[in-house]
């Protein structure tokens, strides 16, 4: 047991533990504070949007370049058959045999190169076909990872305006209680809470509940001799030790 030099009545000492349920309090909307502004699910939902925009944004420059490409065997297409609708016209004006037989040849290898296009065109159109499905699937899939996080946004934001006016509360009940309380109480007691994490708890039947553990019978004896009004500590917390007639001494 530690003496402390500060003295108050025992009521008033008492109260002590109402100015720590008060700390205790608004350190747990602290910690939820700290726990919604780290959400994993929040976080979760953000990295999967990114991942998803850029995979739509991939799918979107694939299409781009199928379509480009199907535009440019389109235009071959087309220019293969312009070229064998002029040697046909050629073909049925010419009076040579030996330059019919030349446009023949020419016509059938334009033909087999049309076909080559076009079967190479329709494997261009079925990749399309399911690069769009694919686009069409991540930008559901995107929609819904959107909604999901906008969600979590708002209910985040709703519980941290709860935690808000909560705290709000807290505050305005600590500065009531302080403002009653004896100045070099209230000192020591966010002294001794700043250094040890608690600043007064109960003695109850020789043991103190800032600690959890039973003092021994030399302190107990301390304290027995303290005045009551004397404000003591408890040897292993450091807290300010609230006596009451449950204390056990």
């Amino acid at each position: 047991m530690s003496s402390t030099g500060v003295s108050a009545p025992p009521a008033v000492q008492a109260r002590l533990l109402e100015l720590q349920a008060i700390d205790d309090e608004a350190a747990r909307i602290t910690a939820h504070r700290r726990r919604l502004q780290s959400g994993t699910d929040l976080a979760a939902a953000t990295a999967e949007q990114t991942a998803l925009r850029r995979t739509a944004a991939d799918e979107r420059g694939e299409l781009e370049d199928l379509r480009t490409r199907i535009r440019r065997f389109e235009a071959d297409v087309a220019l293969v058959e312009q070229r064998m609708e002029r040697d046909r016209g050629r073909l049925n004006a010419t009076s040579s045999s030996k330059d019919a037989q030349g446009l023949e040849q020419e016509i059938a290898s334009l033909v087999r190169r049309r076909s080559a296009l076009e079967d190479e065109e329709l494997e261009l159109m079925e990749a399309q076909e399911q690069a769009e499905a694919r686009a069409a699937a991540t930008g559901t899939a995107l929609a819904a990872a959107e909604e999901r996080a906008r969600v979590l946004q708002t209910d985040r934001d709703d519980a941290l305006a709860g935690l808000a006016r909560d705290e709000e509360d807290v505050q305005a009940r600590r500065a009531a209680l302080v403002a009653e309380l004896p100045a070099p109480l209230v000192a020591l007691y966010d002294r001794q809470r700043t250094r040890y994490g608690i600043g007064a708890a109960l003695l109850a039947r020789g043991v103190s509940q800032g600690s959890n553990m039973a003092l021994t019978g030399a302190d107990l004896a301390e304290i027995r001799a303290a005045a009551p009004d004397a404000v003591v500590l408890d040897p292993e917390s450091g807290c300010i030790l609230v006596r009451t007639d449950e204390s056990g001494l």
